[in-house]
């Protein structure tokens, strides 16, 4: 029998680092002290001490579940080591300042760590309701089998699954698996999550799991400009990592983006050799636009369609682009 069949509710400690308090950090905490689990703490770790408002009346009577802990200016994998050390429980669950989790998120977590295989759960992070339509549009775009791929699963409920790399921003462990690896061992920012992730399957030989029940709402970058800067930094590295972490990012799905855009960028070229190869660009650019108009569609907003449509397009065109760049840098910024 193990400790978790003997406990009902063992310690949980969620650890959220942030930059600085903002209305976003606010819903999170706010959920975050809604939750349907009696034995937690909060962590929080901003660059600078709170300002003495920043603490509600809510949280303010709830301050032993609450942890306010200045770091100094420092990147997230850093942050979330320093959480680790100040964490007294079991269980670690990370959040970025940006989400905020259902009310039975660690409830349904909790099952799976009664299985001495499973290291770690993991969750979608699905796009709420309060979101504007912007922001909905990019979720839609992740969301969708044409936009988010072999990986939308991240962002919709989807079939229960092991996997062998997940996000931090839903991201719940053991906190003796943690301490095992020495945490985060790596600066990188995205992409301190497919590291920890490696050597939890690989070097240590455990399981990851993901849990359509383990669920958090996930606020989106707005299209264009925001959800392209965040997709070109999530490229950049999974171009990189191809590299730098072969078992989890060499794989063929990273590689679409870059093959699609190529073909639509200097597909037409190879008219010049033949015309019947222009033929055959000119289709499979019509098919490619009409599913990536079909995905729109499925939207009843007019905007929504032509936001989630030209957003598919973009997203595969920015991807595709950047995940070469970082493919054949020598170093990120994070090694330098």
């Amino acid at each position: 029998m193990t400790r978790f069949e003997t406990t009902n509710y063992p310690l949980i400690s969620i650890i959220v680092p942030v930059k600085r308090f903002n209305e976003m950090l606010d819903v999170c905490l706010e959920s975050c002290l809604k939750l349907d689990y009696p034995n937690l703490e909060i962590l929080v770790l901003p660059d600078a001490t709170n300002p003495a408002n920043s603490l509600n009346p809510t949280r303010k009577s709830s301050k032993k579940k609450l942890r306010i802990i200045p770091t100094g200016s420092m990147g997230p994998a850093e942050k979330r080591n320093r959480g680790m050390e100040e964490a007294g429980g079991e269980i670690l669950a990370f959040l970025d300042d940006d989400t905020y989790p259902a009310e039975d998120w660690l409830k349904n977590s909790l099952e799976h760590f009664k299985n001495e295989d499973i290291a770690a759960v993991g969750g979608p992070a699905v796009t709420p309701e309060s979101d504007d339509l912007r922001q909905k549009a990019s979720g839609a775009v992740f969301s969708s089998l044409l936009g988010g791929g072999t990986c939308r699963y991240r962002y919709t409920p989807a079939q229960e699954r092991l996997v062998d790399d997940f996000p931090s921003c839903n991201f719940i462990v053991r906190k003796s698996i943690m301490e095992e690896l020495g945490g985060f061992q790596t600066k990188f920012w995205p992409g301190e999550d497919t590291a920890v992730c490696l050597d939890i399957t690989k070097r240590l030989g455990r399981k990851i799991i993901y849990d359509p029940n383990v669920l958090i709402y996930h606020h989106r970058r707005r299209l264009f400009l925001p959800h392209l800067k965040q997709v070109t930094n999530y490229a950049l590295h999974r171009g990189y990592f191809a590299k730098r972490f072969p078992q989890t990012s060499l794989r063929f799905s990273y590689f679409l983006p870059s093959v699609l855009t190529i073909g639509l960028l200097f597909g037409w070229t190879l008219g010049f050799i033949h015309p019947l190869f222009f033929s055959l660009w000119a289709i499979c650019l019509v098919i490619y636009l009409a599913l990536a108009l079909l995905t729109g569609l499925k939207h009843r907003s007019p905007k929504k369609v032509f936001l989630v449509f030209l957003g598919i397009v973009l997203t595969h065109l920015s991807y595709g682009i950047w995940f070469i760049k970082g493919l054949f840098s020598r170093k990120l910024q994070e090694e330098r």
